[in-house]
């Protein structure tokens, strides 16, 4: 993973890590909302009873994400926010600028965990707008996958036309986990 790649998992999942365990006590800082990734300041535990409405939907909505991830995930998460925890004051601040001028769905693809995160920006395309009653299935099944399956899910979306995109989808949604590594091999030779 490249320097600037790991600092930008760094920013994407350390936020997540402060979006855990203790639900008195939350982390808040700047006027990004709770344990917001651009703020300056580093979190301050505020009671939830004092978050604004906003701020409430944001910490259900880390929770939820960091809640989702795998165990191993969660892992990562934890040591990826003691690196950045561990670094001066200014280089943290440097890393939340630049994360902070990246596209809101690519901030957004971190909370899908650092394996989906790493490669959401290329599956955006087909998976970033799932209707409702798929949306479930699509990220069980997204989180099912091996790395080396996700790198060639992201050829499949980025070689899929957008007109086509909702078909591959379902279809690839159809396929049984045994029949997954044959889907997408016979899909990236295409």
């Amino acid at each position: 993973m490249s320097k600037r790649l790991c600092a930008l998992v760094l920013l994407g999942v350390a936020g997540l890590a402060h979006a855990a365990p203790d639900r008195t006590a939350l982390p808040l800082s700047g006027p990004g909302g709770p344990g917001a990734i651009g703020s300056p300041a580093a979190p301050v535990a505020m009671p939830w009873q004092q978050l604004s409405a906003e701020q409430k939907r944001e910490r259900r909505s880390q929770y939820a994400a960091w809640r989702a991830m795998s165990e191993s995930e969660r892992a990562r998460v934890r040591e990826a926010a003691g690196r950045f925890a561990a670094l001066p004051p200014a280089r943290q601040q440097e890393l939340r600028d630049q994360f902070t001028a990246q596209d809101q769905a690519f901030r957004d693809g971190w909370r899908l965990g650092p394996l989906l995160g790493e490669h959401f920006s290329r599956l955006q395309g087909m998976f970033g707008y799932v209707p409702e009653d798929q949306r479930d299935a699509t990220l069980a099944m997204l989180r099912q996958l091996t790395p080396a399956q996700v790198s060639q899910l992201t050829l499949v979306a980025q070689r899929t036309p957008p007109q086509q995109r909702d078909a591959v989808r379902t279809e690839f949604l159809s396929v049984a986990p045994a029949q997954r590594d044959a889907w997408l091999a016979r899909q990236v030779g295409r």
